[in-house]
């Protein structure tokens, strides 16, 4: 297979000025002093400024290139960003001066006005790819936890009538190609060319610009929601309950039973509100994953499967169906999800509310420490989905019997995560 970096500049079609034009600013990723590191500028407001392969919005560009095209929105319209300035400051944290910490998002998205101001004076069209907001949510879950006396309505994280308080951050993946190739322990060429080729040849910066280093994927991104006090999230006396979950629209949304999705999910966000209350912090990590990032269409086809196959829905068939109409079991990849984590200056997790081995993994190898992990109670489980839990069980998932050590439950104990 050819080297990317010694491909043909001539072949193909680039939306970047030629190996004779004028050199975009460089992005020294990794660079504690923003700076240094440089903006990410991803606009196509002035091509020559750009720097970095792709586009801002993820997964939703393509809406608007159909705005564009059908005269809704002008191609060069350029973002009014008075008054958009986070509610909240995240950081910066140690981890936003590692490139082998964060390689999928810019730790310095959210900040990009006031960190790259003189660049703006100079006319460069900087986008942020992290906004953070504050908001209420309200589930008919934690009501009843509340009637139910599982949760106290304290007024400040959660309020009469149920609504949560929460601070909420949207953030659009900005990956730094070397640093997905060394996570994913392939070369930087090997990367490219798989993302070339199985992008039908969208992006032909990815070899055909090997200065180019930092490439926003057409995919979707990460929503965090935060209970209690930020500072908490990073106070080693304080407590810190996290949950990890990969979107699943039919259940998060429709309370489809065929999977514990959304109840785990409701269930990560109590055991968040009681650490919250108890004077630490809870994260929620929403990733855009849907259908182990298979997609709804292959999630769809394998209940197909795994319902008219012989003997009916089995736990012993539950993966190989999966693989059967996708390849794969699993695409979701969790090599990458720890990286919003060190973005928020997580270094120990109190509770992971999450039976994933993959997940525990990730976020162990790190460098964050695990304490304690908590599985979805029994009585939360759908009967339909009781398949789904036990062929995760069998491959590996974390269970009431794996334990954490008598000094790691102690050490929980007190700082009142357990009665």
């Amino acid at each position: 297979m050819p080297d990317p970096k010694s491909a043909p500049r001539h072949i193909v079609l680039t939306s970047h000025p030629n190996q004779f034009g004028p050199k975009p600013i460089p992005i020294a990723w990794g660079e504690k002093d923003p700076q240094k590191r440089g903006p990410i500028i991803a606009t196509l407001t002035n091509i020559a400024h750009r720097n970095v392969i792709g586009t801002h919005s993820g997964s939703y560009a393509i809406y608007r290139a159909l705005a564009v095209a059908s005269g809704s929105l002008q191609s060069g319209h350029r973002a009014d960003l008075t008054n958009t300035a986070p509610v909240e400051h995240i950081g910066p944290h140690p981890g936003w001066a590692s490139p082998e910490k964060i390689v999928s998002l810019d730790p310095f998205g959210a900040v990009v006005g006031e960190v790259f101001t003189s660049y703006y004076e100079q006319g460069y069209d900087i986008r942020p790819t992290i906004a953070i907001t504050k908001a209420h949510i309200n589930l008919p879950e934690l009501q009843e936890a509340v009637e139910k006396g599982r949760l106290p309505i304290d007024g400040k994280v959660l309020k009469p009538g149920g609504d949560l308080v929460v601070t909420k951050a949207a953030i659009e993946p900005v990956w730094y190609l070397p640093g997905i190739a060394r996570r994913f322990k392939i070369t930087e060429g090997e990367l490219r060319r798989s993302l070339f080729e199985q992008t039908g040849g969208m992006f032909p910066e990815l070899v055909t610009r090997s200065d180019l280093e930092v490439f926003l994927p057409p995919i979707g991104g990460i929503t965090v929601y935060i209970l209690g006090d930020l500072a908490a999230i990073t106070d080693p006396d304080k407590p810190l309950a996290v949950r990890v979950h990969d979107e699943c629209n039919g259940s998060d949304v429709f309370g489809s039973d065929i999977c514990t999705c959304r109840p785990y999910l409701v269930h990560g966000i109590e055991v968040c509100v009681q650490t919250a209350q108890s004077g630490g912090a809870g994260v929620i990590v929403y990733c855009r994953k849907e259908g182990r990032a298979l997609g709804e269409v292959t999630k769809f086809l394998v209940y197909n499967a795994r319902k008219r196959q012989s003997g009916g829905d089995r736990a012993d068939a539950y993966f190989s169906r999966t693989e059967c109409v996708a390849g794969v079991q699993d695409m979701r990849f969790q090599e990458l999800m720890p990286d919003v984590l060190h973005w928020l200056g997580v270094t120990r997790i109190d509770r992971l509310v999450s039976m994933s081995h993959l997940k525990y993994e990730a976020i162990v190898q790190s460098g964050i420490e695990v304490v304690q992990r908590v599985p979805i109670p029994e009585e939360l489980i759908p009967q339909d989905a009781q398949v789904e839990i036990e062929a995760k069980k069998a491959a590996g998932y974390y269970t009431e019997g794996a334990v954490p050590s008598l000094e790691g439950l102690a050490e929980v104990k007190g700082r009142g995560l357990l009665e």
